[in-house]
């Protein structure tokens, strides 16, 4: 569809970025003839100099032109190359001399200003089959890559830690032409920057106070300098494939493993090779956008060790009750009723027992995440609670528990995946306490906070198990 610009508005960003990056273009392009030009010039002094008998003056000017023409060579061509070069070839090649090409060159060079000082035909056909040698180099390479196509399979669910298995799909599509030597790299990427950031604060009176002592608390926002948090790679390994046959598919299956939580994602693989001669290592890049959303770990660690026992021992006393399935047989108490006796139990004892069953209406579970604000807690602390949380929630899962989760910025959910998700991208944030959108339920809560056990409801004080991420347990 084409839309047609009014003449009063504003000029797109894009234009002034193509305007900027043409003059960058024009100025190389001028510095490129300038230093050539003084290049030439210094080699015709050195022939007027040896045909002077200046020994000195003509290996001064011979060195002037050498130099001139090599960093020429290294800093401004290969940057007019990949500017003048039709759009789609620009973004979709790179081009990396390699130390092999960066010999070469410096071979070519020295004895084309040979051949230039000396005027000998021999040299000249000497630097023409070099320069055709690079010629062909480029040309092989190109074909080499023009036909491939390539395919990442990653898994869904990916957890920090553990390994997994990702499969790279990369098939000729040439009917007739082979291709050698190709590795599949990642992409490059920028360093990350440092910038102002405004973020979502509170204010609050007296400021020396803890939060729950300050009696205002007004909505604020703040500036502060946060650095630019760098793109988390997929793949920071190469896979080699040494030969593709035409309409050949071959399949490449790549252990990786995710250190920590997060979004790791990649905009564009590339492909790359040396082919034939390694003067230059050229790199197709391939438009195919790919994320990954990395769990925490669900491991036991030795918090969730020493949590878990008390967290199962309440919870169990607090489904205790009346039902069909078994909880436990113990001693007959004044208010129990007749029916519950045990009598098997009783004979075999000695003493009189009583059944007592729970109910499965009753075991629900509600897991609750309650994320500070920014400098509550440090950092590893925070990941630390981030970690038990995801693992309780993983462990209740698996447990024959009606399981929920809530947290703040998250709708109520059973879906335990939708939890994990959730606190794979958890950062510090001043939120509403969760301790407000609980209401009183049927569920067990176990509350995952910085907060203290006060600030909690009553209505919730009895049927919640809060665990302090800074503190341990406060019930």
């Amino acid at each position: 569809m084409i839309t047609e610009r009014k003449p009063n508005s504003p000029q797109p960003a894009t234009t002034s970025r193509f305007s900027l990056g043409l003059s960058q273009v024009w100025v190389r392009f001028l510095l490129a003839l300038v230093g050539l030009a003084l290049a030439f010039g210094a080699a015709l002094f050195s022939t007027v100099a040896r045909e002077a008998g200046s020994l000195w003056g003509t290996l001064i000017m011979a060195s002037v032109a050498l130099l001139l023409a090599t960093f020429v060579g290294l800093t401004t061509v290969p940057y007019l190359a990949r500017r003048v070069v039709a759009s789609r070839v620009r973004e979709a090649m790179d081009y990396d001399v390699t130390r092999a090409g960066l010999i070469y060159i410096l071979i070519s060079v020295v004895i084309g200003i040979a051949a230039i000082n000396t005027g000998n035909n021999l040299l000249y056909v000497v630097v023409a089959a070099l320069l055709s040698a690079i010629l062909v180099s480029g040309i092989a390479s190109a074909l080499v890559l023009r036909s491939l196509t390539l395919d990442v399979h990653l898994p869904e669910h990916v957890f920090a830690g553990r390994p997994m298995l990702a499969r790279l799909l990369l098939q000729n599509a040439s009917a007739w032409l082979p291709s050698f030597s190709v590795r599949v790299v990642p992409a490059k990427r920028k360093a990350a920057k440092d910038r102002w950031r405004w973020e979502a604060s509170t204010f609050g009176l007296p400021r020396n106070r803890a939060p729950q002592d300050q009696w205002l608390r007004l909505p604020d926002r703040r500036l502060r300098r946060v650095r630019e948090e760098a793109e988390k790679p997929i793949l920071e390994e190469s896979v080699y494939f040494p030969f593709l046959a035409p309409g050949q598919e071959l399949r490449a299956d790549l252990e990786i493993s995710f250190p920590v939580r997060g979004r790791y994602s990649e905009k564009n693989f590339g492909l790359a090779t040396r082919f034939p001669f390694s003067f230059l290592m050229k790199t197709r890049r391939i438009n195919l956008a790919r994320e990954v959303i990395v769990y925490p770990a669900v491991e036991p660690t030795e918090q969730f060790r020493e949590v878990l026992p008390m967290v199962t021992g309440e919870f169990e006393t607090f489904v205790r009750g009346r039902g069909y399935n078994l909880y436990l047989i113990r001693d007959y108490m004044p208010d129990d009723s007749a029916r519950h006796v045990d009598w098997k139990a009783t004979a075999r004892t000695g003493a009189l027992k009583v059944r007592e069953f729970s109910r499965e209406d009753e075991r629900k579970l509600r897991i609750v995440f309650d994320n500070p604000a920014p400098g509550i807690l440090q950092p590893v602390l925070y990941e630390r609670a981030v970690r038990l949380a995801a693992s309780l929630g993983w462990h209740f899962h698996h447990e024959d528990v009606e399981v929920s989760f809530v947290a703040p910025g998250l709708e109520p959910t059973e879906d335990v995946f939708t939890f994990l998700r959730y606190l794979a991208l958890v950062e510090p944030r001043e939120e509403t306490p969760v301790f407000s959108r609980l209401r009183a339920s049927e569920d067990y809560n176990l509350i995952v906070t910085a907060r203290g056990a006060a600030e909690m409801p009553a209505a919730l004080a009895a049927r919640s198990y809060v665990i302090s991420l800074g503190a341990g347990r406060s019930a």
